[in-house]
């Protein structure tokens, strides 16, 4: 079974247990403020394998269902050790997703945060990266070349993380797809010249 499944499992498996149970949903979430100060780190990664409701889980897993599997054929091709930055990928970016939450909220007792999210878009992000003319659904209902869907994605991000207050974390989004778009320069710099080829000679597909 591959990676992606494994963690498919085990987030909905974690999922519907938090559903059953408050006080598993509440020792597993994202509180800033328990973060920082009862020095609870584990949340940093606990909080994505559980969500608000089955759309929500859904809906991520489905996102990453349908780019993890590509993720690791990209990586397995160009940087090798699948299995080790594939999770570097999805933790990476589940963790770094948090970091400006954390240190926005760290003394709001009251401020909640779960959900898959800031991975899911890591694991896309570098979709992305490794083939940017691919063709993504933006707002789930618009074809676009996977680069200009990063584009409009990132912008969404940005001005909803600054003036919405629909209790989302588009600062999650938004940190963890630049991980994920990032990571693979980080790890094998070469690529950037990749990128840069791919981006020069436009592929549909």
């Amino acid at each position: 079974m591959d990676l992606t499944l494994i963690l498919i499992i085990i987030t909905v498996l974690a999922s519907i247990a938090a559903f059953e149970s408050p006080r598993i949903f509440d020792r597993l979430l994202l509180s800033p403020y328990m973060i920082v100060h009862r020095n609870e780190w584990y949340r940093v990664i606990t909080h994505g394998f559980i969500h608000a409701n089955w759309a929500h889980l859904l809906i991520n897993m489905f996102v990453f269902y349908s780019f993890g599997q590509a993720l690791t054929y990209y990586l397995s091709l160009s940087i090798g050790n699948t299995m080790i930055h594939f999770l570097a990928v999805y933790f990476g970016g589940m963790v770094f997703a948090t970091l400006t939450t954390i240190v926005k909220h760290r003394n709001n007792y009251a401020y909640r945060g779960i959900g898959a999210s800031g991975a899911v878009s890591a694991v896309l992000f570098a979709c992305i990266f490794f083939n940017p003319w691919s063709k993504l659904l933006f707002m789930g209902i618009i074809p676009v070349p996977g680069i200009i869907f990063a584009a409009l994605y990132l912008l969404y991000c940005t001005y909803m993380s600054r003036n919405s207050n629909d209790n989302i974390n588009h600062d999650a989004h938004l940190y963890g797809a630049l991980f994920g778009f990032v990571y693979p320069i980080v790890v094998e710099p070469d690529l950037l010249r990749y990128f840069i080829n791919m981006l020069m000679h436009p592929s549909f597909n």
